[in-house]
């Protein structure tokens, strides 16, 4: 066994998370190890965030040229899922090789002496301070760091009684590799994934799709409004909605995927399908690191217990899907950076969970920040809500595309809680609103605030101003039809 030097930090873990951290402390000038054991970038580079996007980008395209209501009918248009998958590969490695470009670039010192060195690698705690690290030829060696940060990510969930073979039956690791668009398929859980992966192969058109939901609807962490003008596509495109559905048996026979369903009345129902898609969520990668002989708190359920990043061992921090707060690439680059910061004394302001910005890369796109009515309830949290449609937004009008609606809401006295946008770009209007929910801002903030002509964000601007009672758009004419709502809550 081979001896590495001492490090400032160590960093397990190169995906979104740990990946910021490493830069964050290279900032600060510390000797830096980066433990990575599989790829760069990690699942959120290389089977998550960007490969999934790219994909559903790549679906969107195809769908519009299958439109015939735009003044134009293409003909002739093809579609190869190998070419597909290739082209999102692409993306992918572009991503990569620039982070393994600057990770190069980081070995030498900074001139405040900060370095980065990479180091390919399962990583395991001997003692407090100290890794052994298997390479992938097997040779181990061992660093010693002052400090460190668990960012080693998440891995998909998977039910007992069900066999992933990585063909016939996969979870989102899995579905680039197969050879040819499905015939058909079952999407087991109806949470964000599956109903991405649902939008991007029902946007393909060449896949009959189903979805197993044991909620009473889909995405049930949204509110009804967002969830049915989802669940409304899904039906446009010929997507089958198991409800309130529970998955008894499933398993591939000759040569293909058969699975028991029984509904809320009790009935069962047996279906075939070409492959299967397993989507109930994820768990964390902790195993293997040898975190509970030196004291740090782990679930039952993985996931690694800690305060403000701070793990139960006062010089270890974790950030990102290894603690299971919130799964999301945006969350894991601050926690990375907020770890680094904290434990050199930095005194970092505080991550504001509440302002919490997603998208949702569905048919139509989903945004959100902040509360929805439902967390609202929840939580006790008296509100005031205002929905526009997205038929009273001209831009939506000029896209020809107005499913969808702009919902705000706010307490009683003004101050900004959440905001859901559903439709085409809806990502582009919540960046401003997670800005005013951080800093406290108000309807007034957003009335005042001058919006571009035509764009997304004025259906924003038209929520505060019905909620202020000085819409354009009058209560009295659009409530009948459903195309404006104000409501206290």
């Amino acid at each position: 066994m081979t001896n590495h030097r001492a490090f400032d930090v160590c960093v397990i873990g190169a995906g979104p998370g740990g990946y910021a951290a490493a830069m964050r402390a290279h900032d600060l000038g510390k000797r830096v190890a980066l433990v990575e054991r599989s790829v760069v970038g990690g699942a959120g580079l290389h089977m998550g965030a960007l490969s999934s996007k790219t994909l559903w980008h790549l679906s969107n395209d195809y769908a519009i040229t299958q439109r015939h209501d735009r003044g134009y009918r293409a003909a002739g248009v093809e579609v190869s899922y190998p070419d597909v998958i290739a082209s999102v590969r692409a993306a992918v490695d572009e991503r990569r090789a620039t982070m393994v470009r600057q990770l190069g670039c980081l070995s030498e010192p900074s001139p405040s002496g900060g370095t980065v060195t990479l180091l390919r690698a399962a990583a395991r705690f001997t003692s407090p301070t100290t890794l052994e690290l298997t390479a992938a030829d097997g040779a181990r060696s061992e660093l010693t760091a002052d400090r460190f940060v668990l960012a080693t990510g998440s891995t998909p969930r998977v039910p007992e009684g069900i066999e992933i073979d990585g063909e016939r039956v996969v979870t989102s690791d899995h579905i680039e590799s197969w050879p040819s668009f499905p015939e058909s398929m079952v999407i087991v859980g109806a949470g964000v994934i599956g109903c991405e992966y649902a939008t991007i192969f029902g946007n393909f058109g060449r896949t009959k799709i189903h979805i197993i939901d044991r909620q009473p609807r889909i995405l049930p962490f949204e509110d009804e409004d967002v969830a049915e003008v989802v669940a409304r596509a899904f039906e446009a495109k010929g997507v089958v909605i198991h409800r309130q559905s529970k998955l008894e048996s499933l398993a591939v026979k000759d040569g293909k995927v058969e699975y028991v369903v029984t509904n809320a009345a009790g009935q069962a129902e047996t279906i075939r399908v070409e492959r299967a898609l397993v989507s109930i969520g994820r768990v964390p990668n902790t195993r293997g690191l040898g975190l509970e002989a030196i004291g740090v708190e782990i679930e039952r359920s993985g996931n690694i217990v800690s305060k403000d990043t701070q793990t139960t061992v006062p010089h270890i921090y974790a950030a990102g899907d290894v603690t299971m707060d919130i799964a999301l690439v945006n969350i894991a680059e601050l926690e990375g950076r907020y770890a680094v910061e904290s434990m050199f004394g930095l005194a970092p302001r505080p991550i504001r969970y509440e302002a919490l910005s997603a998208i949702m890369f569905l048919s139509p796109e989903v945004a959100s920040v902040g509360l929805n009515e439902t967390q609202a309830r929840a939580k006790g949290v008296a509100y005031r809500v205002a929905a526009v449609d997205n038929s009273l937004v001209n831009r939506n009008v000029a896209m020809r595309s107005t499913a969808g609606f702009v919902k705000l809401l706010a307490t009683p006295d003004g101050k900004v809680l959440g905001l859901r946008v559903v439709g085409p770009q809806a990502s582009s209007a919540i960046q401003g609103i997670a800005f005013l929910i951080d800093l406290g801002g108000t309807l007034d903030d957003i009335d005042h605030c001058v919006h571009p002509h035509p764009a997304i964000t004025e259906g924003v601007q038209e929520c505060a101003r019905v909620l202020l009672g000085k819409s354009v758009h009058k209560r009295e004419v659009f409530a009948r039809e459903g195309l404006l709502r104000c409501a206290d809550g």
